[in-house]
C-alpha cells in the first residue's frame, strides 16, 4: 500500500495545478456549491491548491487528526469569513477528494489487480483523512457561529 500510497501522493504534488483548476471549473458550476460562483477562479484554485499541499502533509503524519485541526480549522474560518455556508464548504472537500481520485483514475493508476488492492488501501486511508478533515471543519464553523451569536446577544 505504501509504493501505491506515495504514487498517489507525488501525482497529486506534481498535479496540484491541474486537478485544482478541474476541481475549480466543477465548484464554479455545481448547483451545490453556489456561493463559490461569483468567487474568482484564480481564488478558488489557490483554495485547492493550499488544500492539497496541506493534505499530502497530513496523510504520513504520525497523527493526522492533530494535523488536520491545525490546518483545517484555518481552511473552515476562511470560508466562514467569506460567507460560504458549512454544507457547501463540506461539499466543496468532498469535490476535492473527488478530483483527486478521478485524476489518479484518468492517469491509469490501477492497472493491475495489486495496484487495485494497494488503491483500495490507500482509497480507505484517504478516506479517514476526510473524514477528520470534515469533522474539524464542522466543529470550528459551529464554534464561530457560537462566537457571532454570543457577540450579538452581548450588542443587544
Amino acid at each position: 500500500m505504501k509504493a501505491f500510497t506515495a504514487k498517489l501522493v507525488d501525482l497529486t504534488q506534481k498535479n496540484a495545478d491541474a486537478i485544482a483548476r478541474q476541481w475549480a471549473k466543477d465548484v464554479k458550476t455545481n448547483a451545490k456549491t453556489y456561493s463559490y460562483h461569483e468567487l474568482s477562479e484564480e481564488k478558488i484554485i489557490r483554495q485547492a491548491k493550499d488544500f492539497y499541499s496541506n493534505f499530502l502533509m497530513m496523510f504520513f503524519n504520525e497523527s493526522p487528526y492533530e494535523q488536520a485541526k491545525e490546518i483545517f480549522e484555518k481552511y473552515a474560518e476562511e470560508r466562514y469569513k467569506e460567507g460560504i455556508p458549512l454544507h457547501e464548504a463540506l461539499y466543496a472537500l468532498i469535490l476535492m477528494r473527488r478530483h483527486m481520485w478521478l485524476y489518479a483514475e484518468f492517469q491509469s493508476m490501477f492497472g493491475a489487480e495489486v495496484e487495485h488492492q494497494q488503491a483500495v488501501g490507500s482509497l480507505s486511508r484517504t478516506i479517514l483523512m476526510f473524514d477528520y478533515i470534515i469533522y474539524v471543519v464542522a466543529r470550528k464553523f459551529w464554534k464561530l457561529m457560537k462566537l457571532e451569536l454570543l457577540a450579538k446577544k452581548n450588542t443587544q
